[in-house]
């Protein structure tokens, strides 16, 4: 296998949850130009219907099923409807998340549960249902979205930089224990992307300001910007690379002076 080979999706299905809007909607348009059969999933079902459509113009088979990452018995049956469906899973990624700011100190614990039931245990929930059918057919990618906010300290965001943290860790345990048989677990710690979810935070905003002065390319990132990673994680190129976080954030972890 040579050169753009290594790259090809062509037979992989994949499921990609919270893969109706932001970051994750771009992963699960750009795993079928690579050629995947991609099932994008969220809670709401004009969303999944829309993103299904648009997988479909570009000659890719899909399935049309909302699912909830709160709910356990949700992703069982968006498994089993993939694997009826398709008859197998190849590539999962976990992109379902959320957060809120306010102090640490003050933080209401019902939010908090909520933030890290969503972006973590909805992340675990997922690993396992769709990890044990992996790992009986010896071949697996499971990419989970982790952040920069497990690597440094944001302000007012504490669980979701808990929780990224933990999304990280599991990503890490989980590809260690998977590791014989077949399926390579990795994660995407994006930097800052404006979305649904971010742009309230950081256009127009003195925390968007800092943000732009940290990072070296000065920007944010631009949606299409993480699907090569994904791509790459998703596919064959990727086969000895496993319990890794890649970093995409325009270098602002890598930053000290820059100027």
């Amino acid at each position: 296998m040579k050169g753009l080979e290594l790259f090809d999706l062509s037979g992989r299905v994949a499921v990609v949850i919270g893969g109706t809007t932001g970051l994750c909607r771009e992963i699960a348009l750009g795993f079928a130009s690579a050629g995947a059969d991609v099932v994008a999933t969220s809670r709401r079902q004009t969303q999944v219907d829309a993103v299904a459509g648009e997988i479909e113009a570009l000659g890719r088979r899909t399935l049309r099923v909302a699912s909830d990452v709160m709910n356990r018995a949700s992703i069982q049956r968006l498994h089993d409807a993939t694997m009826e469906a398709f008859g197998k899973v190849d590539i999962l990624v976990n992109g379902a998340g959320m957060t809120m700011k306010a102090s640490t100190l003050e933080f209401d614990e019902g939010d908090w549960s909520r933030i890290v039931e969503t972006n973590l245990t909805g992340t675990l929930r997922a690993c396992q249902i769709f990890g044990r059918t992996m790992a009986t057919a010896k071949y697996g990618r499971i990419i989970n979205i982790a952040s920069v906010t497990a690597f440094r300290g944001f302000y007012r965001v504490a669980p979701y930089a808990a929780s990224k943290s933990a999304v990280a860790s599991l990503t890490k345990t989980l590809a260690i224990e998977l590791a014989e048989t077949g399926v390579n677990v990795n994660a995407i710690a994006p930097g800052v992307f404006p979305s649904d979810m971010s742009l309230p935070l950081v256009m127009g905003t003195p925390r968007g300001e800092e943000i732009l002065m940290r990072t070296p390319m000065h920007r944010f990132g631009e949606p299409r910007e993480v699907v090569g990673p994904a791509i790459f994680l998703a596919s064959q190129a990727a086969a000895f690379v496993t319990g890794e976080v890649i970093v995409v954030d325009g270098g602002y972890l890598a930053s000290g002076v820059n100027c």
